[in-house]
């Protein structure tokens, strides 16, 4: 069965490369593999390309559009997925969250957040969250810059969201940049997690979502906890199926 330019066997293929290489990359860190989530990025692949990824032994897949992955979520009907929402999320999009993600790595606003939680108690489920942190101060990226973080934190623990479970912090580092730029830019998001882990005493705080195709093997060693790989698995994004 071929999917763009990956067949079955280049998926499983690919998945068994990338794991190998954060157990490696683990290992030179001083680090165990088992602490590290590959979340395999199927955004623009097929549900018949992340079926091949299911049928390989992979169960975690993350998706930035609602509409694409409701289509997936509700092809595929597999209780052993558990889906992570990555991309950035309109406040009119979040009542399509609980219920079919486990988690949502980008949180960046309060407002999206009281109606995450208002849509979760009506389900009656649990979402896991992630506060996206701009750590470069990008200004084509989304997320809450860090020297505002303590206050958003400060906040969001005040309003009593039920329902939202918060679980650590999420960034995109800097494109193409070198490797000491971006274990900067990891590092200074594992000092935040550590730091306000602390300070608000927060045990479940643990998560550190950074690192993509092109520099995961950075963020391991900077402490990454989920790496978000697509392209190295599932090969070039399939923009026609937007």
């Amino acid at each position: 069965m071929q999917f763009m330019n990956q067949s079955f066997s280049d998926i499983a293929s690919n998945l068994f490369r990338v794991k190998r290489s954060i157990a490696e990359a683990a290992r030179v860190a001083k680090r165990n593999p088992d602490e590290i989530r590959l979340i395999a990025v199927s955004k623009t692949h097929s549900h018949e390309a992340v079926a091949a990824a299911i049928e390989a032994g992979h169960q975690d897949f993350g998706e930035s559009t609602t509409q694409e992955a409701l289509a997936k979520i509700s092809r595929l009907a597999n209780p052993s997925i558990t889906w992570h929402f990555i991309g950035h999320l309109q406040t009119n999009k979040a009542k399509f969250i609980p219920g079919n993600f486990s988690w949502l790595h980008s949180l960046d606003s309060l407002d999206l957040a009281r109606k995450l939680s208002r849509r979760a108690q009506e389900l009656s489920a649990n979402l896991n969250i992630l506060i996206e942190v701009n750590v470069m101060r990008d200004p084509k990226k989304h997320g809450i810059a860090p020297e505002a973080l303590l206050d958003f934190i400060e906040k969001f623990s005040k309003e009593n969201l039920h329902g939202l479970s918060l679980r650590g912090l999420m960034t995109i580092g800097p494109h193409e940049a070198p490797e000491k730029e971006l274990r900067a830019c990891f590092a200074r998001l594992r000092e935040l997690r550590d730091s306000y882990r602390e300070h608000f005493a927060l045990p479940g705080f643990t998560e550190l979502s950074m690192g993509m195709s092109g520099d995961y093997l950075e963020a391991i060693k900077e402490g990454a906890t989920m790496v978000r790989v697509g392209t190295a698995i599932f090969g070039a994004r399939d923009y026609s199926k937007n």
